[in-house]
């Protein structure tokens, strides 16, 4: 098994809302702060077993960053999330499946629109919702 590298550096750019990590190994990422909130590692988002499919976060921005321990590091979201601990292991991950997971999000994100506009149109007869009332 192959041990992760340690992030060794990390900047927050805030106009462009990407959070670059500098790892042990010599390599480098960016993520962008929608990506990491929707993958976040916390409970309300991965589930028990079935990750959640959160939406509506593109303009979420990082409010600040928290080191937890020598392991990782708590992202504070400008939505208020502030739940999941990112471990060195799991940001080198998200790292190097970036393009597969955002694939794979924006998947999710489709499908979920088109069960959202496939719901059929409920018409209420206005006359006789006005006798029950």
């Amino acid at each position: 098994m192959v041990k992760a590298a340690e992030v060794r550096k990390l900047h927050y750019h805030k106009r462009s809302k990407l959070l670059e990590l500098h790892f042990s190994d010599g390599s480098s990422a960016s993520l962008s702060a929608e990506f990491l909130r929707v993958h976040s590692p916390s409970a309300e988002v991965q589930g028990h077993g079935k990750p959640v499919l959160v939406t509506g976060k593109q303009q979420v921005g990082i409010e600040r960053l928290e080191p937890s321990g020598h392991y990782g590091v708590r992202i504070c979201f400008d939505d208020g999330h502030q739940t999941g601990i990112y471990r060195w292991a799991y940001l080198q991950q998200l790292a190097s499946e970036q393009t597969e997971l955002w694939q794979y999000y924006q998947q999710r994100l489709a499908a979920a629109k088109a069960r959202q506009d496939s719901v059929p149109i409920r018409f209420i007869d206005a006359a006789k919702s006005s006798k029950d009332h």
